[in-house]
């Protein structure tokens, strides 16, 4: 699986540079298998629910704007179930994009990792106990 490596090096890296601590990698919704989220894990006190988007370098369309209208109503249903299932609700929680872009050809850089920190994708308005 092509997406696999990508989300084990935005895991590390998370982990390295965020302080990021993995709860679960690609959960999907018992409820419908298609909701799936690339990695959940905490920041302190606050779940962070992360897309990983994987790029060659030069393409045309970033993975900040991949995640689509589509795919972000898909990323509210899968997150409000996730937290649905969880004893105690979190006081905050975020939504965050990692993109990796992957090396030039024909250069022996390794790839770079662009991280977009809370992203918005619910209302300001909305509360986890929803």
């Amino acid at each position: 699986m092509l997406g696999a490596r990508e989300e084990r090096l935005a895991a590390r890296w998370l982990r390295r540079e965020r302080d990021f601590q993995l709860v679960a990698r690609n959960w999907r919704n018992p409820q419908d298998e298609r909701e799936e989220i690339d990695l959940v894990g905490r920041v302190g006190e606050t779940v962070v629910f992360v897309a990983v988007k994987a790029r060659a370098a030069g393409a045309l369309v970033p993975g900040y704007f991949a995640v689509d209208a589509r795919k972000r109503r898909v990323l509210r249903r899968a997150i409000k179930a996730y937290l649905a299932g969880l004893r105690s609700r979190p006081r905050t929680f975020r939504f965050d994009i990692v993109e990796i872009v992957g090396p030039e050809s024909g250069t022996r850089a390794g790839p770079t990792v662009l991280h977009f920190e809370n992203v918005p994708l619910f209302s300001k308005y909305y509360r986890a106990g929803e």
